[in-house]
């Protein structure tokens, strides 16, 4: 894997990111990330990480979910899921970037552009999703996306954060004559 440092920071080459459909065979790599936010604190220990077990099941067999993995010179270093939380509403889970990329630009926007095109693509009217994370990269994302913070509670001792994103006020692409 080239990863190169810029300003103490790890840079890859965005060019070389393979963002794909979930694969069984990924399921090792997918089940690491998680684990990884588990240990890091991002993911509460009630969390069973069922989704996770079972990816097909909660992400696969509808044509309006999906789950995707970004590829870093073969090693899957990021992930996202698109589950339907109501008829018209997504939710966008497991957001992760392997820990030592967290920092290179271009993963987690890309995981978020594909989950967020997916739900365009499939008329979801407002996406929704929440984190513990407090600051930094992952608020800059969602900010960045356009989501609204809708509210904060404490949960388990942990600050949940919950944001959404109202895809029906977006401006319709212009239909050609």
């Amino acid at each position: 894997m080239v990863v190169t440092m810029s300003q103490g920071l790890p840079t890859i080459d965005i060019d070389a990111l393979l963002l794909r459909e979930y694969h069984a065979e990924d399921h090792d790599a997918v089940r690491q990330l998680y684990t990884g936010g588990l240990l890091a604190g991002h993911i509460p220990a009630s969390d069973t990480g069922a989704d996770i077990e079972n990816i097909a099941e909660a992400y696969l067999e509808s044509d309006r979910t999906g789950f995707w993995i970004v590829e870093y010179d073969g090693r899957v270093v990021g992930m996202i899921g698109v589950a339907e939380d109501e008829t018209d509403i997504a939710e966008v889970r497991r957001l992760r970037v392997a820990a030592d990329l967290q920092h290179a630009s271009g993963i987690a926007a890309r995981l978020m552009e594909a989950a967020l095109t997916f739900c365009r693509h499939h008329g979801y009217l407002k996406v929704r999703l929440d984190t513990r994370l407090e600051r930094g990269p992952a608020m800059e994302l969602f900010e960045r996306f356009a989501f609204q913070h809708h509210r904060s509670r404490n949960v388990q001792g942990k600050e949940l954060h919950e944001f959404y994103l109202d895809l029906y006020r977006e401006p319709k692409a212009e239909q050609p004559n």
